[in-house]
């Protein structure tokens, strides 16, 4: 069970969510293309505050992924 803990912290984990999460990107922009379509406005809504939760999420796991790499060595 620890192993799995570590790997949420290692660069590959780090690397990994942000995969997952850019891969929900995919979905949102495919919801904001029908909602645009169908001029549903609520959906719309939705669809920007989901990108705003991935773009927030992304700049979490860069942040992440730069203190993995400051507490590095070799990378200086």
């Amino acid at each position: 069970m620890s192993k799995a803990k570590g790997f949420k912290k290692s660069k590959t984990g780090t690397y990994l969510s942000m995969g997952t999460t850019a891969f929900g990107a995919v979905s949102v922009i495919k919801q904001a293309k029908k909602a645009r379509m169908e001029h549903d406005t609520l959906r719309l809504i939705d669809a920007a505050v989901s990108a705003a939760a991935i773009v927030t999420g992304l700049a979490l796991l860069y942040r992440e992924l730069k203190r993995i790499g400051d507490d590095d060595v070799l990378l200086g």
